[in-house]
Order: structure tokens, then C-alpha cells, then sequence
């Protein structure tokens, strides 16, 4: 491997560790607190499915020691089993956040994992952030300077790493066990595909569960002596679960002295429709469409979405389950105009039983644009609803709102998190969660939200 190659890695082990609290934005403080009251509101969430209750018992029945909390349970776990079942629950209901830059959804891979070790080990809430921006950095860096293969799913790939990260700058390591860490976690990547997503297989939901317990996992490997190839990024996706891995986008924007101007965590996007990101510019452009004319399911002839290429794999009118329906763009957009909704219930059984959701669904037709991408700030969605009276209902989406350059205010932000948590855990505790995470680089002990976390069953 040449040197040149590998140097990046160096850098962004660099990068990692000079993540320093005191060092750190304003801005950057209020974006890291508000990924992680988003993402502890989607695991609350997800966490009363069935599947993640009976994984949570089984997490906690499995583990000797149990000092990481089950959110959303009344019980604890050895750390690697709560990473794997706590972001299990918070990808299952696709309201996670997640960062365009980097291709994929961060904060679910590195947070639980980073969470479960900082209340083992007691640490502090800036202890705790710095291992959060850190490890998000990696993963949104890796992800966005690779390019995956057509059915790679990024679930549980390069975030495998930004968890490792997190880890180890808990655990104290320095640049190079922090390179090795990066190694070691990404020789670990699963090799997950698209395809569970669109048959309904829950089983994509372990994805970023599997990447918060191998990152553990990766830095205990570490310490026990273990050894890592040279570049592993460029070996794995290099070859293998991508079609090009480019080293230097890895580190592009990074100082003379490998330290950050913006965090990409300052730069992610919160999910207001529950289900995939890729449906969510066409999903904004009707709703705008709605708000803007009264339209009724009945009045649609048809309905006609152009968005990036890759939807044309999402166009099932008739989706089996709860999850397919959530890669759906056919049964999105009829749900949005039947029910004027596409969060959490939009997608359950009793909707997807909706015959005037099935009927509408069927008239959608979906299509790619190879001059589209969510990766721009340009043109990502068209949606033509065609009414039987002749009139045609125009409307575009550039970047979908929830995104950093189409912020969405506090109050939108604690309404869904409220929505998601309060069915769990009750509006009282919420409030005291909401000011934890408001005060959480005061926390002397992180316990001081955990504890908040747990709720009996």
C-alpha cells in the first residue's frame, strides 16, 4: 500500500482525536445535541416492536455484566448487546437522522455504541459529545468517499467504524490505536444489501446494531493485541462493497493541522416522513401541492414522480409490510394524499389495509433522472398530479426540508420527539429528558440521562 494511500488514514485518526469539547462551535454543541435527542426519540420509538422488545430481553438475558441501559426497557446489558439492540429498535420506524454528505445515517451506528461504553465507564456529557462528533465525522467521511456498489446497503458498513471511534476516544486511545481501531472495524463491515428493504425483511433492521456492537467489539480487539490490515477502507470497499473508495475525499476540507472548520454533524438532515430519505423530496413536493389546492384521492388520475435514479428500484405499488411500504414511493405519495400524513402510523398495518391508499397507489408512476442527486443542492424531486378534471398540479423539491440548509425550527423538532417518546415513556419524563439533553455538556455522569431512558414494562 503506498504511503500516499494510507495517509489519510493517519489524518482522520488526527482528526478524531483533537475533537476537544472546549474546542468545539457553539453551533457545533447545539447540532451534537440536537442528533442525539433525535435519535434517542427514534430508538424510544422503535423500541415497543415486538421483534426489539424480545431482542432487548434477549440482549439483557445474554449478559453477564449489565452496565448499559436498554432504552426503553426496564433493564440493562453487557454494552456490546445494548449498542446492537438499542440502534436496532432506532432504525426500525425510518425516522433516524441522517447526513447527505456522507451517504448514510450516522448517528445511529456511532451513538448507541458510544452511549452504552460512556455509562460504563460514568463518563461526562463533554466526554460524551466529543466521542460523538468524532466518530460521526469518521463514518460521514468514509461513507461519502465511498461509492457503493449498486445493492449495497450503507446500513451497518462504514458506520461500523465511526463506532470504533467513538470507543476508543472514550477509552482514551491516542492517533495511531485510533487508526488501528478504523482498520479493524472496517475488516468487520458487514456486507448488507438493498434487497430486505424492499421484500420487508426485518431483518435490515440489525444492520446499524451489528455496526454499534462490532465497533465495540473492534477496540476490545485492540486491546487484546489484535492487528489490522494497513487500509482497510480501501480494501474493503475498495474491492469489494464498493466500486470506488477515494482516500482523498476522506479527508477534503480538513485543516493543515487535520482539524475541522464544520462538523458534519452540523450538516445533517431530520426525517419528518417516516420512511426512506430517498422518497422524502417527492414527499415534500406533494405535500407543499396540498397545502396549496384541496385535492381528494378521488379527484387523482394519476400521479407522476421523477426524482434520483436510484427510486425507480422503490416504484411497489403493493407493499407486504410495514418496512417495504416505508421504500415505497407508490404507497408513500397515495398515503400522503389519502391521509395527509407520512410519519409513523402513515405506515402501519391499518393504513397499508387502506383500500383508497392501495387504489391511488397504483396510479403512481415513478421514474429516474440521471441529472439528480441527493447529494446536490439542485433539483431532486417532480411530482405531476394529473386530476380528472383536466388540471395538472406541478411542484419540485430541491433539498427536502429537515435538511441543514432547510433547517427545521426547535418547536418541529420537539413536536416529533415528543410523538415518539412520550407513548413510551410518558410526557413527564420527557421533559426531563428534553432538559438533560439541553444541559448535556454539564452532566457530570451521563447516567444523569440514562436513567431517564428506562421505563417499566
Amino acid at each position: 500500500m503506498p504511503a500516499e494511500s494510507a495517509d489519510y488514514l493517519d489524518r482522520l485518526a488526527r482528526m478524531a482525536r483533537r475533537v476537544r469539547f472546549d474546542d468545539l462551535s457553539s453551533s457545533a454543541v447545539e447540532a451534537t445535541k440536537a442528533v442525539v435527542l433525535d435519535t434517542i426519540g427514534a430508538i424510544l420509538a422503535g423500541s415497543r416492536l415486538d421483534e426489539n422488545v424480545k431482542l432487548a430481553d434477549l440482549a439483557a438475558e445474554r449478559s453477564g455484566h449489565r452496565p448499559a441501559t436498554l432504552i426503553g426497557r426496564a433493564r440493562k446489558a453487557e454494552p456490546m448487546f445494548a449498542a446492537l439492540a438499542n440502534a436496532t429498535a432506532g432504525v426500525a420506524l425510518e425516522v433516524d437522522e441522517g447526513n447527505r454528505w456522507g451517504g448514510g445515517h450516522p448517528s445511529i451506528h456511532v451513538l448507541p455504541a458510544a452511549l452504552a461504553v460512556a455509562e460504563e465507564l460514568a463518563a461526562d456529557g463533554p466526554r460524551f459529545i466529543e466521542a460523538l462528533v468524532a466518530g460521526y465525522e469518521v463514518t460521514s467521511r468514509i461513507g461519502g468517499a465511498t461509492r457503493q456498489r449498486a445493492n449495497v446497503h450503507s446500513h451497518g458498513t462504514w458506520g461500523t467504524a465511526g463506532a470504533a471511534v467513538a470507543v476508543a476516544r472514550l477509552l482514551g486511545h491516542g492517533p495511531v490505536a485510533l487508526r488501528a481501531a478504523i482498520n479493524l472495524a472496517t475488516s468487520m463491515s458487514p456486507a448488507n444489501t438493498w434487497t430486505p428493504c424492499f421484500e420487508g425483511a426485518t431483518i435490515r433492521n440489525l444492520y446499524p446494531g451489528r455496526a454499534g456492537l462490532q465497533g465495540i467489539l473492534a477496540v476490545h480487539l485492540l486491546d487484546c493485541g489484535f492487528t489490522p490490515v494497513k487500509d482497510a477502507p480501501a480494501d474493503v470497499y475498495g474491492t469489494l462493497l464498493a466500486d470506488a473508495f477515494d482516500p482523498a475525499a476522506a479527508i477534503d476540507g480538513l485543516g493543515d493541522d487535520d482539524r475541522v472548520a464544520t462538523f458534519r454533524i452540523e450538516r445533517n438532515y431530520f426525517k419528518f416522513h417516516a420512511c426512506c430519505y430517498y422518497n422524502h423530496p417527492a414527499l415534500d413536493a406533494v405535500h407543499r401541492l396540498l397545502r396549496e389546492e384541496k385535492v381528494a384521492h378521488t379527484d387523482v388520475a394519476g400521479i407522476r414522480v421523477t426524482s434520483i435514479p436510484f427510486v425507480t428500484r422503490m416504484a411497489d405499488p403493493a407493499p407486504r409490510t410495514m418496512l417495504s411500504a416505508k421504500f415505497s414511493i407508490p404507497y408513500a405519495v397515495a398515503s400522503a394524499v389519502v391521509r395527509h400524513g407520512t410519519f409513523v402510523d402513515a405506515f402501519q398495518d391499518a393504513a397499508r389495509e387502506d383500500v383508497r391508499i392501495q387504489g391511488l397507489a397504483t396510479r403512481v408512476i415513478v421514474e429516474g433522472d440521471e441529472t439528480m442527486s441527493v447529494r446536490s443542492d439542485g433539483v431532486t424531486a417532480r411530482v405531476a398530479i394529473a386530476l380528472r378534471d383536466g388540471r395538472t398540479l406541478a411542484g419540485e423539491t430541491r433539498v427536502a426540508h429537515g435538511d441543514a440548509t432547510d433547517p427545521p425550527a426547535r418547536s418541529e423538532r420537539l413536536e416529533k420527539f415528543r410523538a415518539l417518546a412520550e407513548p413510551v415513556i410518558g410526557a413527564t419524563r420527557v421533559d426531563r429528558l428534553i432538559a438533560a439533553v439541553d444541559g448535556l455538556e454539564t452532566l457530570k455522569d451521563i447516567k444523569a440521562l440514562t436513567q431517564l431512558l428506562i421505563t417499566v414494562r
